[in-house]
C-alpha cells in the first residue's frame, strides 16, 4: 500500500513540475545563440567562436577557453545590421543598388542575409571606451539587442517597433 502511495505522489509531482522545467529551459534558449566575436573583447583573438547570451544583466560570451562578460549597464550603444539597413536602406540604399554594375547589388545582398552583425560600445572597468563586433545567425541580433535594452543597455537607434511608431507619428504631423 505504501509503495502505491509513493508512485502516485511521484507521478503527481512530475505531472505538475514538468511544465515549470520546460518553461525555464525555453527562456534560456531564447537569449542564447551561436556567435563569432569578430573583434573587440579584451583577451580574445579575432574571430573567436562561441555562444552569446544575456544573463542577469550581463552580455556573456562563452568560448572554448572561458567566458567574457560585459555588464548591460555599461553598454552605451547597441547597433545591429538591421539598424544599419534601416538607416541606409532608404534613398541611399536604393541608389547604391542601382549604381552597382549588372545588378551585382542584389547578388551581394544575398550574402548579407545569411549572417547578422551586432556592434556594442561599452565602458570597461577603468572607464575606457571599448567596442566589440559579433556575427550570428539571422534574427538573433535583434533579439539580443531587445534583451540588453530591457536589462539596462542604451541604443542610439531605437528598436524596429519603436522606429515604426516614430515614423508614423512624424508622417501624421506632416499631413
Amino acid at each position: 500500500m505504501i509503495s502505491k502511495l509513493k508512485v502516485v505522489v511521484m507521478v503527481v509531482s512530475l505531472f505538475f513540475g514538468a511544465p515549470l522545467v520546460r518553461v525555464n529551459h525555453a527562456q534560456q534558449r531564447q537569449t542564447e545563440t551561436q556567435a563569432v566575436q569578430v573583434i573587440g573583447l579584451a583577451g580574445l583573438k579575432e574571430s573567436t567562436k562561441g555562444r552569446l547570451s544575456v544573463v542577469n544583466g550581463t552580455l556573456r560570451f562563452i568560448h572554448a577557453k572561458g567566458t567574457a562578460d560585459v555588464s548591460a549597464a555599461s553598454i552605451e550603444d547597441v547597433v545591429t545590421g538591421k539598424d544599419s539597413q534601416r538607416v541606409l536602406g532608404g534613398t541611399v540604399g536604393r541608389l547604391a543598388s542601382i549604381a552597382a554594375p549588372f545588378g551585382s547589388g542584389r547578388a551581394l545582398s544575398m550574402f548579407r542575409t545569411k549572417l547578422e552583425t551586432m556592434t556594442i560600445q561599452y565602458r570597461d572597468a577603468n572607464g575606457g571606451l571599448r567596442g566589440a563586433i559579433f556575427t550570428m545567425p539571422v534574427g538573433k541580433a535583434e533579439m539580443i539587442k531587445r534583451e540588453l535594452i530591457a536589462q539596462g543597455a542604451r541604443a542610439t537607434i531605437p528598436l524596429q517597433a519603436d522606429s515604426n511608431e516614430t515614423t508614423s507619428h512624424s508622417k501624421e504631423y506632416k499631413q
